[in-house]
């Protein structure tokens, strides 16, 4: 019988296949990883997450392999920003993206997080579509990471 993935807290002893994951995503898009700085986050995933009321998760195949994760930081007592939500290239179109999507929603909320931001860059049409479906709109941030064009916010 085959078991269909899963999705489980992440630890520090994910960080690399999580890096790996991400920066296969961006280079696969034209995009630059950025250790030093947008995603020096991920050295440390229990100290910039979980230490200030955030949450990472990882989707992980039948093998244990990390195909897809999820952050929330936590930006202000009602408001964290979904960051790292990528999925494996060979992972897309079977559902996963939902599946991350509407538990990092739900996981929001029990977090007491009534607003949702993201930053995105527009050549991630895919995942752009999927967060507008779920009524994300864009909005003018103070700020964009270096690779982001665009962001959103939703109201939970």
């Amino acid at each position: 019988m085959s078991v269909g993935p899963k999705l489980r807290q992440a630890t520090n002893a994910d960080a690399d296949q999580i890096r790996a994951l991400v920066f296969a995503v961006l280079e696969e898009y034209g995009l630059k990883p950025d250790p030093g700085s947008t995603d020096a986050d991920l050295d440390d995933i229990e100290q910039s997450y979980f230490a200030s009321g955030g949450a990472f998760y990882v989707l992980e195949d039948a093998d244990d392999s990390i195909i897809g994760a999820y952050g929330l930081y936590r930006i202000a007592s009602d408001t964290c920003e979904l960051r790292k939500m990528y999925l494996s290239r060979n992972q897309r179109g079977k559902g996963h993206g939902r599946c991350l999507l509407d538990d990092a929603l739900a996981r929001a909320r029990e977090l007491g997080f009534t607003r949702v931001t993201l930053e995105t860059a527009s050549v991630l049409r895919e995942a752009i579509a999927l967060y507008e479906r779920y009524g994300f709109v864009p909005y003018q941030p103070d700020h964009l990471s270096a690779r982001c064009d665009q962001a959103y916010h939703l109201t939970l």
